[in-house]
């Protein structure tokens, strides 16, 4: 019972990692804005802030790895691919969703 309850709580964290990446992709706003609202006028401040999301969920991936949790459930192939990697380039912010919305196309 405590091994599923603790990979239920890395799959929550696993997920808000995920999303608060994504919204960095999206250039929304985040919890990382609250912290430096003063920052947000400089250009670099949206790299500084998708890496600081980058490794967030990198973190805890590879706590839920140590842990010998399936971490990869809540990302596509290539997510996961992209996660493994470890590597935050252009290629991963321009194709993070291409997966997902082929799929969703796909669906209509």
């Amino acid at each position: 019972m405590m091994k599923q309850e603790l990979s239920n709580f890395f799959i929550q964290k696993i997920e808000t990692a995920k999303v608060q990446f994504e919204r960095t992709i999206d250039c929304k706003h985040t919890e990382f804005d609250d912290l430096y609202p003063y920052m947000s006028e400089q250009p670099q401040f949206f790299w500084y802030k998708r890496y600081v999301a980058w490794q967030e969920l990198l973190t805890v991936v590879k706590l839920a790895q140590e842990l010998d949790l399936d971490w990869s459930q809540s990302f596509t192939e290539k997510q996961a691919k992209y996660v493994q990697s470890k590597v935050l380039d252009a290629k991963v912010l321009d194709y993070w969703y291409e997966e997902v919305n082929s799929e969703e196309e796909s669906k209509k």
